[in-house]
């Protein structure tokens, strides 16, 4: 008996001594993969995975203006706008495409533009976002290119339902201190795009919407850019991405595109913010008034607090179109961002 407890004593000794060799031999694996572990990326970026609570002491964006970014518009290969004050903005609308969804041809302005913005903070680094637009055929090769590149996809999703050809859109993310290397990441995935060169935008005369009784339902002034009727709310959070305050508007907004068809009636685009507890309000709000539900999924992967969006789309009066999104943008807590306020 002795004999075999000893021989028992000495299996378990050596089955733990093996144990902590596996342990031991396994850690530097295990730390590389941990979440909070850092990357230097093709673009110079160090960067670490964000966890739940963020890293480190939160960052400030800092103001900036249209030179400031002198060269990232070059990169780029054209210009670009100020956005309240912090955000520069530039947009790649796919005029090359023909689209048509529900019967209508979208216009770029409604659905088929690309939209990337640059912030800079008060630590000295940039942070890249965007929305692109790409076929279905362009999207591996493009998704090749900006992983080569180190810029990262936060989003795969639809906007609209049916359409011909397929479109997808991306969500791009970016973060360095060199922000004309974030550009030309950037641009390296849109050079693998059929997104044509820059060109006018189309005049923006009168539309055929009653845009008063529109302004009445929804309590607050749109904006007509480009033969579309717009209307932008804000969420009223701060949000932080990691450790980096996002600018009011940046990655949190509803946005609701019109585009007039005839009679009144319009093509509607939207896109709306949801914190999750709002999200059953707004997709029951939007199905009673016959809104097409086409996606529900994140725009981001960090952001604290965790926002939710909704692509929707309609055709119908624009006034009914009007009611029944004031029903669902007021079970969420947002503020119209009003043009020229």
């Amino acid at each position: 008996m002795t004999g075999d407890r000893q021989q028992d004593s000495g299996a378990r000794s050596a089955t733990s001594r093996r144990r902590v060799l596996a342990a031991a031999a396994l850690a530097p694996v295990l730390t590389a993969a941990s979440p909070a572990s850092a990357r230097t990326t093709p673009t110079g970026t160090t960067r670490a995975r964000h966890g739940k609570t963020g890293h480190g002491k939160r960052v400030e964006p800092v103001p900036t203006d249209l030179a400031d970014w002198a060269a990232v518009a070059r990169a780029l290969g054209r210009p670009g706008n100020m956005l309240r004050g912090r955000i520069y903005h530039t947009g790649f609308p796919r005029r090359d495409l023909r689209v048509v969804s529900d019967g209508v041809v979208v216009t770029p302005e409604l659905a088929l533009a690309t939209h990337v913005a640059f912030v800079r903070y008060a630590d000295g680094t940039t942070m890249l976002m965007g929305d692109v637009a790409v076929t279905e055929h362009e999207l591996q090769r493009v998704t090749d290119a900006w992983q080569a590149h180190g810029i990262e996809q936060t989003a795969l999703h639809k906007h609209l339902l049916s359409q011909t050809p397929d479109i997808w859109w991306t969500h791009v993310h970016g973060h360095g201190r060199n922000a004309v290397a974030l550009a030309r990441g950037l641009r390296a995935g849109l050079d693998r795009t059929g997104t044509p060169p820059p060109v006018p935008p189309p005049g923006s005369g009168p539309v055929d919407l009653d845009i008063a009784g529109m302004e009445a339902v929804l309590g607050t002034r749109g904006a007509i850019e480009n033969g579309l009727y717009k209307v932008l709310f804000v969420r009223r959070e701060t949000v932080v991405d990691g450790h980096l305050i996002l600018p009011p508007g940046l990655g949190s907004t509803s946005a609701f595109n019109f585009q007039p068809v005839g009679g009144g009636r319009a093509a509607l685009s939207g896109d709306c913010a949801m914190l999750a507890h709002e999200i059953p309000h707004v997709l029951r709000a939007l199905r009673r008034g016959g809104i097409k539900l086409v996606e529900l999924h994140n725009h981001h992967l960090s952001e604290e607090p965790r926002l939710f969006f909704t692509h929707f789309w309609a055709v119908g009066d624009g006034v009914r179109l009007a009611r029944t999104l004031r029903c669902a943008v007021d079970g969420t807590d947002v503020v119209p961002n009003v043009p020229n306020a």
